[in-house]
């Protein structure tokens, strides 16, 4: 008789490192090897319990194995539903389809059209680049620093990070990239409104000079929130400024939503804190309730494709679509947006507190439940609007308390100097707290060292 013997964290870990690629990073950070996970809560091979505050990046909307998403895929499995159909439609596609345009703003549901892309949301966003370069027949693309939309080829080319691109060579030319407006570090030394107010009028001078050096572009490309550039909000006013901007000068508008569109922000998807609408949105991680899904919902005076001209092996994941109308309707009949919202309040007042008593916590920042934290050297010299240099070292030993104490916390932003807060959307008041207590503990430990 064959008896099964468990092994532990670094047994997996030390596996996992021989057969897989060097490429691998959540592990380096986060050495444990799940063994079960429920809610807010993973849980390792030996029996150490986490709080998840990465959530599969913001995947996660209702937290690990929710019961609507467990149900809705358990239905496609019962009822012997087809799991793969390429782009033929079936009774799920069309449910999936009703519910998402249902959550669209008004005024957008009537001009919607959908394009099921590749499982990623890097596919996705490479859709809508030649979505846009399709209709205007143009090429230059307008992106921002900081910006991140993937790490295939194309959404490379339209990200910020340098690191990932140095050793790729020949990425897609005629891409700009224009300043964010990142309050802490302004790109003009002003922050608040002020430094905003001097981003948006050098983005329409730069726009209207006709010797700028750029071409009429194809598209801007931005999130109202920068994630991997370190949970940056851009101002309600900023982005109002760019929506008037581009339109003036039919200039297609893109807002990659993947990471914060489903509630995560306090709003379904985040260009409604402005009151505006793009002419093409992208949407993947939260939109298939767990799975891979990913679209691009775009306004039809763009639809100028001709057949087969975006494709995709695996863009009719069936599984993935009933998980996405369940989450979706679930976030809706819940109000979770709101409750994102209010949660996300309290970490971030929370968060304040705790930057009244160490000064290495230079920016509290976010909108809804996309929280950041930047660490700095406050010994240093404050430049610009009197932001102090990034202190990437100390980040990493605060995550790495934080995961000792039961916390999983990313790193990202400049430098790797930011503490990024990405929970289920079902956090409560009380994990909130508990969050909060860790990281406490976390820095008073770290600062130490």
């Amino acid at each position: 008789m064959s008896v099964n013997i468990k092994k532990t964290n670094q047994e997996l870990l030390n596996q996992q490192e021989q057969r897989e690629s060097n490429a691998r990073s959540y592990p380096r950070r986060f050495p444990l090897a799940i063994q079960e996970a429920e809610g807010v809560y993973i849980t390792d091979v030996e029996g150490n319990r986490y709080i998840d505050c990465l959530a599969g990046a913001g995947t996660l909307a209702l937290g690990h194995n929710h019961p609507v998403v467990i149900e809705a895929m358990e239905k496609v499995l019962h009822d012997r539903l087809p799991l793969h159909t390429l782009d033929l439609t079936t009774e799920v596609k069309e449910q999936f389809v009703d519910e998402l345009f249902a959550s669209l703003p008004e005024g957008f549901r009537d001009r919607a059209k959908v394009q099921f892309c590749g499982p990623t949301g890097g596919d996705a966003v490479e859709a809508a680049l030649k979505l846009a370069k399709t209709a205007t027949g143009r090429q230059s693309i307008l992106t921002f620093q900081g910006g991140y939309h993937g790490s295939t080829h194309g959404t490379m080319s339209v990200s910020g990070n340098l690191a990932a691109k140095k050793r790729v060579q020949g990425l897609v030319p005629d891409t700009h990239f224009l300043p964010y407006p990142y309050d802490y570090r302004c790109p003009f030394g002003k922050g608040g409104r002020k430094g905003a107010e001097i981003n948006a009028v050098y983005i329409e001078q730069l726009l209207d000079d006709p010797e700028s050096g750029i071409l009429p572009p194809a598209a801007m490309i931005f999130e109202t929130v920068q994630g991997e550039g370190g949970s940056i909000p851009a101002s309600i006013e900023w982005l109002q400024e760019m929506r008037r901007i581009t339109k003036e000068r039919g200039i297609p508008l893109i807002i990659d939503e993947v990471q914060t569109g489903i509630g995560r922000t306090g709003k379904l998807f985040s260009f409604e804190h402005a009151g505006i609408i793009p002419d093409a949105f992208v949407l993947s991680k939260a939109i298939g309730g767990s799975l891979p899904l990913s679209v691009v919902v775009y306004d039809r005076d763009l639809d100028s494709w001709e057949p087969g001209a975006h494709i995709g092996t695996f863009r009719g994941n069936q599984m993935a679509m009933a998980a996405g109308t369940a989450t979706l309707k679930y976030v809706k009949e819940q109000n979770l947006s709101l409750h994102a919202q209010k949660m996300g309040e309290k970490l971030i007042n929370s968060l304040k507190e705790l930057q009244r008593l160490y000064p290495q916590l230079g920016d509290v920042r976010g909108r809804g439940l996309m929280v950041g934290v930047e660490i700095v050297d406050p010994s240093g010299t404050a430049v610009l609007n009197g932001s102090y240099p990034a202190d990437p070292e100390l980040t990493n030993r605060i995550q790495k308390s934080c995961f000792d104490r039961g916390l999983i916390l990313e790193c990202g932003g400049r430098h790797g100097a930011v503490l990024r807060f990405l929970p289920p959307l079902i956090i409560t008041e009380e994990q909130i707290e508990t969050v909060v207590s860790i990281l406490k503990k976390a820095i008073a430990a770290s600062v130490k060292e």
